[in-house]
């Protein structure tokens, strides 16, 4: 990444502390005028803050020398704005193959104060760790407090000294845990910014309604109108003066939020009308761009490239719009024609053709949204950014996520897990899996998909269906503190029901339940009936099934009995009237407060509902981990060896483990005579390996030989793997161990959750069932040990039938050392250790085997990017 060609890599559209973008890249020749004219924009203040002296003007050598760097031992990098240069930051090394460089940076006066500074510290510390540089400097002039301050808030371990006039600062540059603390802080922060200028507009210009009144762009006029949206609604037309009753403009002169329903060909005019005018952001609903094949992709691709130019973000195109409930916004800036119902979950909708249909549904359920998101192509603004604004939003309690493919999904486990920790997160899982993952998905261990999903917290779902069940119970209902449920009904069939769908979804039927009070129980005993189980300690949850007696019964009154006499109480509370789901509508009980109930036609439904959200529950009372410190890792040493293998494929990852502190027994590879030769380096007794899949490790196929302890052993055993897979057949020839129960562990990207770490045991009879468990990197303390615990046949582990236990501490201790190796190197795409041999002390790892890509890096890896 240090050589000349490479450098584009490092160009980088970045999100200011503001919410706007501005585009970061090397400095480049040709960037001469534009530096002479930054520099001339200067005050005297910054010049002098910079340069130590006045320096009004840049000499012509001085100039050169800027604008000229080898992007190694020099580099520099620029941030643009609307076509200008608005700041600089460099680092030059002290010295041939030096450790250290001093940095230094300048920001105009008039975008100080915006994060600049800290943006191009990120970037210039990963340009320096690519070629060697481990160490920055820099000196600063004691009444430059703003510079102090970007370096000291840093998270860097920053040492000072004051000599002759001057603040010298020196510190590594390798992250910290203070460091991405305060990386991601800030990058959270820049995100949920953008959005909220989004989606609390003081005004909102249309591109595209027609004088008619036909037409899309017509439509979302009516529909802000419609809402009462509180701002200013500005119609932009080039002809007519007015536009649905209001005033029209031809070029617009200031608003927050523009929505764009213009043919796609006439969007990029649009953008320039919207940049004079100091927009924030635009939501493109016009379609034509990459869903239509590759000329829409590449005017797409244009459409991003000039928004961003302009310091605005992007939702869509091809997406339904934005919405926020909020009486004080009321913006309904969708396809949808009526204001989503109020209330504290946020709802983000990837399908602009399903948008419209899942608010209705919404809307039928009774489910409130304090904002909508449908991002439609998704390329700015997506399913990210809006779990970073949902996660400070006072006004969003809980979040459903409807997400079709995922941009970035290393980002999206990591800022899922931590919003997750404050509010319920509900997804409904992508279809696509990676075939490394086929185990997890096909056979009876199929629910290991929706356990990744729960390990990282968010509560995964099926249908759209099921994710407005979780939704109306997250919405308004407390968590349970258990798997315990209650279950009063008036109709025995239900209750039985109801005892047979639980231990499907991981709940326990509580002591003295289910409680059947009869056909003819009134309704105001059965609210009795329904408030006691509430309030019972042995009770963590209640279904409350109803099935009036006659047709024409009074289920409205007994949802209102409920709803009001249970608002207070500490346990979550499902309603089941079979049969009939229409009245969910009914305004009596919906809206106001407390919230309406969770109300469910099935007991499949309701039960189903309650087993994931008390799943969460339970992931949320467990403490939260650490990644620990591991002794013996190199972390440099294996960032070299991952870029010396990339890419490749099935190839011994003996040495890149060795850096991680994972010893993998030696082994040679042979065939004919050579075969005797290796055995006797090896020292007898040793074991031979067809090395060729698919027999490898295939014991049961006569593939493998063991205990080898003489060299007519070893001669003989060779002939017999020729007779059985042909004459100089290849073998791996390894030092025989001391037996153990087989394990494997796995690497495997997700397409949900990035780099995953999965672990079972080994043998057929395991693959075939799919008994693997996973969680996504970075593993902590109490992932390993959970995930050694996971599998079925963990119990094989810890004595099973009287067998020795193995040493689960070296294994959790093993899967640390893998996860910190994935969460490390991004050019690992796969890893397989198989067989690991777990012992009652310590284990080995007999085989190792990886796929390296030439991806230079991750998306949620490194400084701050879009």
């Amino acid at each position: 990444m240090g050589i000349v060609n490479e450098t584009p890599i490092r160009a980088a559209d970045v999100l200011l502390s503001d919410g706007t973008t501005v585009h970061l890249r090397p400095i480049r020749p040709d960037d001469a005028d534009r530096i002479v004219a930054l520099h001339g924009r200067f005050s005297e203040r910054t010049r002098y803050m910079r340069y130590f002296s006045a320096y009004p003007r840049i000499p012509q050598r001085d100039l050169d020398r800027f604008v000229n760097v080898d992007h190694h031992d020099r580099e520099a990098f620029v941030v643009e704005h609307a076509g200008e240069l608005i700041a600089v930051g460099r680092y030059e090394r002290l010295g041939a193959q030096s450790h250290q460089a001093e940095v230094a940076f300048v920001v105009e006066d008039a975008h100080q104060g915006r994060g600049i500074g800290s943006v191009l510290i990120e970037h210039l510390v990963a340009a320096a760790g690519t070629v060697g540089i481990t160490e920055f400097e820099a000196d600063v002039l004691p009444i430059n407090q703003a510079m102090l301050r970007v370096f000291m808030a840093a998270g860097f371990r920053i040492e000072r000294q004051f000599a002759d006039g001057v603040v010298h600062l020196w510190f590594p540059i390798a992250a910290t845990p203070d460091s991405m603390r305060v990386q991601r802080s800030r990058e959270q922060q820049a995100e949920a910014r953008s959005l909220a200028r989004l989606l609390n507009p003081r005004a909102v210009a249309v591109y595209g309604a027609r004088s008619d009144g036909t037409g899309i762009g017509a439509a979302l006029l009516a529909h802000l109108k419609g809402a009462g949206f509180t701002g200013e609604i500005i119609p932009v037309h080039p002809s007519a003066p007015a536009i649905g009753g209001l005033p029209a403009v031809r070029s617009l002169r200031g608003a927050d939020l523009a929505v764009v329903a213009v043919p796609a060909d006439a969007v990029p005019a649009v953008i320039e009308d919207c940049a004079a005018a100091g927009v924030h952001g635009l939501v493109v609903v016009s379609a034509g761009f990459a869903e239509s094949g590759p000329e829409g992709a590449q005017a797409q691709a244009a459409l991003l490239r000039a928004v961003r130019d302009q310091g605005m973000r992007l939702v869509g195109p091809n997406c339904l719009g934005i919405a926020n409930t909020d009486p004080g916004i009321r913006l309904n800036a969708t396809l949808a024609p009526l204001l989503p119902r109020q209330g504290r979950v946020g709802f983000f909708s990837q399908s602009a053709a399903l948008g419209t249909a899942l608010l209705a549904e919404a809307d039928r359920r009774g489910l409130g949204l304090s904002t909508f998101i449908s991002a439609g192509n998704r390329a700015d603004v997506s399913g990210n950014d809006a779990l970073q604004y949902w996660r400070e939003d006072p006004q969003t309690d809980a979040v459903l996520l409807y997400l079709e493919t995922f941009g970035n999904p290393r980002k999206f486990a990591r800022i899922a897990r931590e919003l997750a920790r404050r509010k319920p997160v509900a997804a409904v899982a992508s279809p696509v899996r990676p075939p490394a993952l086929d185990a997890v998905t096909t056979g009876p261990d199929a629910r290991g998909v929706a356990a990744l999903f729960a390990h990282s917290g968010v509560i995964r779902v099926d249908t759209v269906a099921e994710l407005f069940d979780v939704g109306l119970l997250v919405a308004g209902q407390p968590l349970p503190p258990g798997d315990r449920v209650a279950v009063v009904t008036n109709a025995a069939a239900l209750g039985v029901l109801t005892v047979a769908k639980a231990p499907a979804a991981g709940l326990r039927i509580a002591d003295g339940y289910p409680r059947d009070l009869g056909p003819t129980v009134s309704d105001v005993d059965f609210v009795q009936a329904v408030h006691e189980a509430l309030a019972d300690e042995a009770v963590d949850a209640v279904v409350a099934a109803y099935a009036p007696a006659l047709a024409e019964g009074d289920k409205l009154g007994v949802a209102e009995l409920l709803r009001t006499s249970t608002a207070e109480s500490s346990r979550p509370l499902a309603v089941v009237m079979p049969a009939d789901p229409s009245f969910t509508v009914a305004p009596a009980y919906i809206d106001g407060d407390p919230p309406a109930l969770p109300m469910f036609p099935a007991i499949e439904e309701a039960v189903r509902a309650l087993g994931r959200v008390a799943r969460y529950a339970a992931w949320r009372r467990e403490p939260v981990g650490t990644v620990p410190p591991l002794p013996g890792v190199d972390s440099a040493a294996g960032t070299a060896i991952a870029q010396r293998l990339a890419p490749t494929s099935d190839v011994d990852a003996d040495e890149l483990l060795a850096a991680y502190g994972i010893p993998v027994v030696p082994s040679r590879a042979a065939s004919g005579p050579q075969v005797a030769e290796a055995a006797a380096a090896c020292g007898h007794p040793v074991a031979l390996k067809v090395a060729t899949k698919p027999w490898r490790h295939r014991i049961d196929l006569g593939a493998v030989r063991l205990n080898l302890s003489t060299p007519a052993q070893v001669d003989e055993a060779y002939q017999e793997l020729e007779r059985l897979f042909g004459l100089g057949v290849e073998v791996v020839v390894q030092p025989m161990v001391a037996p153990g129960v087989a394990c494997v562990v796995e690497v495997v990207d997700d397409p949900s959750f990035g780099p995953v770490v999965g672990f079972g045991l080994g043998g057929e009879a395991a693959d075939l069932l799919g008994d693997r468990a996973w969680r996504p990197v970075p593993l902590t303390d109490r992932d390993a040990a959970a995930l050694v615990r996971a599998p079925r046949a963990a119990p094989l582990l810890t004595g099973y039938r009287g067998a020795a236990p193995v040493d689960l501490d070296a294994l959790a201790d093993l899967l640390l050392r893998v996860g910190r190796l994935v969460d490390e190197q991004p050019t690992l795409s796969s890893l397989s250790l198989n067989p690991v041999l777990a012992r009652p002390v310590g284990l080995a790892v007999l085989h190792a085997s990886a796929i390296f890509t030439t991806s230079p890096t991750r998306p949620d890896q490194g400084p701050r990017r879009l």
